[in-house]
């Protein structure tokens, strides 16, 4: 404990160093002491007393080493108020951030530079939309809203200076206003299901160039590695045949296969660098696609564990930022039938919700479900380029214009043609317009029925409630304190007629499309399943009429979820402890087929050709079988992995990428199948000419895998995993102001973990917190979260916390001692 708090005081003393630096550089031109105020202005205040008016009685807020809040007040719209107050005092910024990335705002803080992203995420209309979903909540919820926006602008106002990252962009923080609660929810849509219709059109890309054998083998609905609740793994398509596509035939020139790699190989670059200047915002680029989202839940029924009570264990993986997307506390009040209700868990800072908890009776918790939520609509010119066909003939293109304001220069115009179905997105490689059918435009996405769970006791009841929520669509796993466990889906779900909506197709002779949403007793449930086991990781669930239902919008591969399932049917006991185990499990049971290839490649033969090749064989002979931050031999398999990739799957692509600048094969998340097919039946007529044959393909990976670990005159011992997944956890000003990032930045740690294991980790992205939890059993529960409470970097909770995440240390869920005890009074 010594060590840990030397090692804290340590980085503030570099931060405060930092920023003694960059006082002195500034001084000359404003004063450091008045900087040095303003900066310390921003912070919030933790003692003590505050007038807050419109409350009908005080709130209590106490918080414990962590800074982590426990609200308590009289009445829910009490703490919804209080919890407003301390959100902006906190993380005003991340909500001011969360609500203008849904609008297509962010110009108007940062200038021209954020245009590319105002003008993608402006053509939905977020903003007009809340205002729309605002007028159709019921007199309570808008109430509810309000009163929480209340405490966010009191909050605001309360503090001495505005927070530190305002007076950086020189601008006043406008203030919170009730539609805004709902654009962060909106700014959630866009994270867990902007990448559906880039998918969507690369899968059109795939389909449209290629034979209908090879599409379909490449683009596999599932693969031997799936887990789902529901069914079992799909097989696999098998390699079309010479007769359908042969890569060695002269129709398919090695130059056109060079210049197509090529030109997709800038457009990936210029993507990575959008992304790298976006870091807090996963904003549908194709850097990272396949990493994309990895959330992980599971529940274990009471008839497992010792205590009868059911168990939930929720990690939900999300882009990593400076401060964390979450914000931990509890909650107490009394609800309208005068009964105490407590919950901890996380919430989103801009809403007054608990999003992931325990309310003593129930504990619930979500993965993003990659369900279908999204279409792309091939537009039919209508009589002239100003009209679209419909089932009703053709229509004029109702057109929209939006302003983009932006700071330090002139404001924009941007015309949006809103369709029927939708906004025009783009046109596609055939030059065809497209609209977007999405969830997400339609007033059935938004609502606060996740409000409700807090307050109920009864299993049903909370599936009820998931059902009805209007939420990007998620697995909803719940357990209760009597020991049940139950599976639905929370969110709205299309019905969808006529195509199963994998494909961009035309909806113009009324054929296909959407016909409403489904009831909410149309939706999948499973509950009390015969093992006592329920889990979810982004897989596939389903089968049948259910998967039918909800269609693929992108299912992750199923290796997660299979060592998640067979992790947990082989647990010998089955608590808190073990779950978190699960949670950290980083054996790298996904790669094992990839290592035997590798050393199959390493035949003597190989070696006796170049003596170089012998360095490999200990390193992967000892690999040590997991993601570990010391492994070499780790890092030389995932890399041999990803270079016969490279070579068995791109001269195959290479075909459909002219004239898609944004396709990346790695949107298609089930590509180990077939990649594992090549390799492992090794069809001639597959193979890259370049190579005499498949051997000669995985020895050339496995010669570019030395290559890149003994790059210059590196020793092989030093290429260890950690050296590349090093957190690189970041705020958004320090892409931008780099001298800034030792002051703002976390501290960059070598993790365990990759992407197909229940510890999924890469530098910039992995678990946003860790939960397990028995309800009614809080106080054994354990949650941590990297980052701290405060978004505030001299803050003394800016990085509490955070060391247990690193770490993965059994963190406790509910608040320890208090040290801080703030009261908020009624105006007097």
């Amino acid at each position: 404990m010594r060590e840990a708090d030397r090692q804290s005081r340590s980085r503030r003393w570099r931060r405060w160093a930092l920023l003694a630096g960059f006082v002195l550089l500034v001084a000359p031109a404003g004063g450091a002491g008045w900087l040095y105020l303003q900066l310390r202005g921003g912070l919030p205040q933790l003692d003590g007393q505050i007038a807050l008016p419109g409350l009908s009685a005080p709130v209590i807020i106490e918080r414990d080493g962590l800074s982590i809040p426990t609200i308590q007040g009289a009445t829910r719209s009490d703490v919804a108020r209080a919890t407003g107050f301390i959100h902006a005092q906190e993380r005003f910024f991340q909500m001011d951030l969360l609500r203008r990335v849904a609008a297509g705002e962010l110009a108007e803080l940062f200038g021209a530079v954020a245009l590319g992203l105002d003008r993608n995420n402006r053509i939905h209309r977020l903003r007009a939309r809340a205002r729309q979903v605002l007028t159709t909540l019921s007199v309570a919820e808008q109430a509810l809203l309000a009163t929480y926006a209340d405490g966010v602008n009191a909050g605001l106002a309360a503090l001495s200076a505005p927070p530190f990252e305002y007076l950086l962009i020189r601008l006043d923080p406008a203030p919170w206003r009730p539609e805004d609660t709902l654009l962060a929810a909106y700014a959630m849509y866009l994270d867990l299901q902007g990448r559906q219709w880039p998918r969507e059109s690369v899968r059109g890309a795939l389909h449209d160039r290629l034979p209908p054998a090879l599409a379909a083998f490449l683009d596999p609905p599932g693969t031997e590695w799936d887990a789902p609740l529901q069914g079992e793994p799909f097989a696999a398509p098998p390699p079309p045949g010479p007769e359908v596509f042969d890569l060695r035939r002269d129709s398919f020139p090695r130059p056109a296969v060079e210049a197509a790699l090529a030109a997709r190989t800038a457009s990936s670059l210029s993507q990575t660098l959008a992304a790298f200047l976006a870091p807090w915002l996963r904003d549908g680029t194709a850097e990272g696609a396949d990493f994309s989202s990895g959330s992980n839940n599971w529940t274990i029924s009471g008839r497992l564990t010792a205590q009868g009570g059911a168990l939930l264990a929720n990690d939900m993986h999300l882009k990593l930022r400076v401060p964390n997307v979450w914000y931990r506390a509890t909650l107490i009040y009394l609800d309208t039938d005068g009964r105490e209700r407590r919950v901890s868990g996380v919430m989103l800072p801009g809403a007054p919700a608990m999003v992931v908890g325990s309310n003593g009776h129930l504990a619930w918790g979500f993965t993003n479900s990659e369900g279908d939520w999204a279409d792309l609509v091939v537009l039919e010119p209508g009589v002239d380029e100003g009209t679209y066909q419909t089932p009703d003939g053709p229509r004029p293109f109702t057109r929209v214009e939006e302003t983009l304001a932006v700071k330090d220069g002139p404001d924009e115009k941007l015309e949006i043609l809103e369709t029927i179905w939708g906004p025009v997105l783009d046109r596609d490689h055939q030059g065809r317009r497209r609209a977007l059918r999405w969830v997400a435009h339609d007033p059935r996405a938004m609502n606060l029925e996740l409000l409700a769970l807090e307050a109920l006791d009864a299993l049903e009841a909370a599936l009820d409630a998931a059902n009805r929520a209007g939420m990007p669509a998620q697995n909803f796993l719940v357990a209760s304190a009597d020991g049940r466990i139950a599976w639905t889906l929370a969110g709205p779900i299309p019905r969808r007629f006529g195509h199963d909506g994998r494909l961009p197709t035309s909806w113009a002779d009324g054929r296909r499309g959407w016909d409403g949403w489904l009831n909410p007793d149309e939706y999948p449930r499973l509950i009390d399943p015969p093992s006592g086991l329920l889990w979810t990781a982004n897989n596939r669930v389903m089968d049948g009429a259910w998967l039918d239902l909800l269609g693929d919008g992108g299912y992750a591969l199923g290796a997660r979820a299979r060592q998640i399932r067979d992790g947990l049917q082989g647990m010998e006991s089955f608590d808190e402890a073990t779950s978190l185990g699960l949670q950290l499990d980083d054996r790298a049971l996904f790669l094992e087929r990839w290592r035997a290839l590798l050393l199959a490649t390493l035949t003597p033969d190989a070696i006796a050709a170049d003596p170089r090749r012998a360095e490999l064989l200990p390193w992967v002979e000892d690999w040590g079988g997991r993601a570990a931050v010391d492994s070499v031999g780790y890092r030389l398999v995932q890399t041999f992995r990803l270079e016969a990739r490279a070579r068995a799957l791109e001269p195959l692509l290479a075909v459909a990428l002219p004239g898609e600048p944004y396709f990346d094969y790695d949107w298609l998340r089930q590509h180990e199948g077939p990649l594992w097919q090549l390799v492992a039946r090794q069809p001639p007529h597959l193979l890259d000419p370049r190579y005499a044959d498949w051997p000669a393909l995985l020895l050339d990976a496995a010669d570019a895998t030395l290559a890149a670990a003994t790059a210059g005159r590196r020793p092989l011992a030093a290429w260890i995993w950690g050296e590349y997944n090093r957190s690189r956890i970041q705020h958004p000003f320090s892409t931008i102001l780099p001298w800034l990032s030792g002051w703002l930045d976390l501290p960059r740690h070598p993790l365990p973990g990759d992407r197909y294991m229940p510890r999924i980790q890469g530098p910039g992205d992995g678990a946003s917190q860790r939960l397990v939890v028995m309800p009614g059993r809080e106080e054994n529960g354990i949650l941590h979260l990297p980052g701290g409470q405060s978004g505030h970097p001299l803050s003394p909770y800016y990085q509490a916390g955070h060391d247990a995440w690193v770490q993965g240390e059994p963190s406790p869920l509910l608040p320890g001692p208090v040290r801080h005890r703030l009261i908020l009074s009624p105006e007097s």
